[in-house]
Order: structure tokens, then sequence, then C-alpha cells
């Protein structure tokens, strides 16, 4: 084989490689061919690790906030004179808001009166100055009425955090579909709808009574055991010991990161005007 020919078959050999990489569009210059996706946080760990879910469960089959995920059925919330007879804290309660003041959270400009919280316009989330690692939790929330046209996640989104990680969703869903289940009032925020919606119109107060187990790690940072949640919304048991798979923030499923075995609690910040009120938490040694 002359040097002629070579040349020739090596032209034809970097031609062809370009031709895998890209395509001509309709003015005849080439365009580069579409990036493939980058991978999950969870791709290529998630069902591997015994202390999550196993590689066939429900939750990894779940695309995140799809808008085709059915949406839970609704249920009946329990009278409100019952929920309210049921929810005074117990006498070894850590009492984190009792309806007078924010002296055991964070310094905040969250509006206090009538014995209530309100979110604030302009401010931050509400962190607790006490951490808290497994508790049973306590709280009551209330959205005002939406405005015209305030739907989906933004009709009065707040949330609470154990931890400051793992998201129990807050937010008016009463008749309010235009949203994904996995982030309506009750969900493990992008990871598991409620079983049931026993919401309550708007201007009513909601109950949350939230048992939450930390997660924990071994000395190397290895997840030994997933955080676990259980709650009872107005009542109704809407989530029964889910495995929480992985901090719930940011714009995908993350995977866990090791972290101490108490943080703060946070309520969220959603530039909306979500009230509290009576919230309380019992410590849970395991």
């Amino acid at each position: 084989m002359n040097v002629s020919t070579t040349r020739i078959l090596l032209g034809l050999a970097l031609l062809f490689a370009s031709l895998q990489d890209s395509s001509l569009n309709a003015e005849g210059t080439s365009t580069p061919a579409p990036a493939k996706p980058a991978p999950t946080p969870y791709e290529h760990t998630a069902p591997t690790n015994p202390a999550l879910p196993p590689p066939d469960a429900d939750i990894w089959k779940q695309t995140w906030h799809d808008m085709k995920r059915p949406m839970p059925p609704v249920s009946t919330p329990l009278p409100e004179e019952e929920l309210a007879a049921r929810s005074k804290a117990p006498s070894n309660a850590i009492v984190l808001f009792d309806g007078k003041d924010l002296s055991a959270w964070q310094p905040s400009n969250w509006i206090v009166k009538d014995g209530y919280m309100e979110v604030a316009t302009n401010s931050a989330y509400l962190v607790s100055k006490q951490p808290f690692g497994s508790m049973k939790l306590h709280l009551e929330w209330l959205s005002p009425e939406p405005k015209p046209g305030q739907d989906g996640q933004k009709r009065n989104n707040s949330g609470v955090f154990p931890m400051g990680l793992y998201e129990i969703q807050v937010l008016d869903t009463y008749n309010n579909t235009n949203t994904y289940a996995d982030g309506i009032a009750g969900s493990i925020y992008g990871q598991y709808p409620p079983i049931s919606n026993p919401i309550r119109p708007p201007g009513h107060w909601q109950y949350y009574d939230i048992t939450f187990h930390h997660p924990k790690f071994d000395a190397k940072g290895n997840l030994t055991r997933a955080a676990h949640v259980t709650l009872d919304f107005n009542g109704v048991r809407v989530q029964d010991n889910v495995t929480i798979i992985g901090p719930t923030s940011g714009a995908a499923r993350r995977a866990y990161v090791a972290h101490p075995e108490a943080l703060p609690l946070q309520l969220q910040y959603h530039h909306d005007p979500v009230r509290f009120r009576n919230i309380w938490a019992v410590p849970i040694e395991d």
C-alpha cells in the first residue's frame, strides 16, 4: 500500500468518525449529536445498599415529579375537635412553639400573633435552636384562601424538614390537582405521595403527627440505616414507616451523605403566608 492510498483511507476513517458524532442540518452544516443524559445520583448505587429498598421496589420505578403519576384518593379527616383534644403536648415534650414567641428558634422575622406564627415576606427558613434526631413531632398548619390563578405548587407552599434535609410537604392541595403526586400535602417530597388525601379546605387547621427515625452511617460514612417516616395527616395514616431514599432538596433525587445524628428542625420559607401553631417534639432513643 503506497503513501497516497494510506492517506486516502485515513481521511475516510476520520470522515466516518465525524459523521458518527454529528448530522447535517437543513443548511447542510454539521450539528453535534445530542449529549447522553447525565446519570441520576442513584443510577449505579441505589439498589446495591441493603439499607435502601430492594431493586424491584416501586420507588425506583417512579419518575421524580411525574405529572402522569396518579393522585391518591380523597379520604375523610377526623373531626377537628377530636384532633385538638389529642394534640396537647405531653409532659415529656419539648415545646417549640406555644403561640407566644419564637424563643425556641434561631432569630427570624416570621410573624407571631393570635397564637400562631406566619411565614413573613422576604424571610428565610425557620430553624430550631435545638438539634433533633429520631423524634415524634406534632404541628398544625393553615393555608389561606388561594388567590385567583394560584395553583399547583404555588398554592401556599411550605414544608417540614426533620434534620433540615428530609421534607414532608405542606401545600394547599384541596381540589388542587395541577401538580405532581409526590409533591402534594402529606408527601415525602419527590419520593412518596401520601396513601390518601385527607386535607381540609384552606382556612382550616391541618394536623401533622410525624414519627421520624434518623439515618445512620458507619465510621467510613456509609449508610447503614435509612431514615424512616410515619405520618398521620388529620388523623389519617398517609405514610406508614416509609424508607426515605435520600435528602429531598434540589431538582432530583439525591443520595445520602453522612451527617450527625442530630440536626435542627426546619420549616420552609416558600414565599407564601402559611401559618403554624402548637409545635412540640418528643425525642426517640434508637
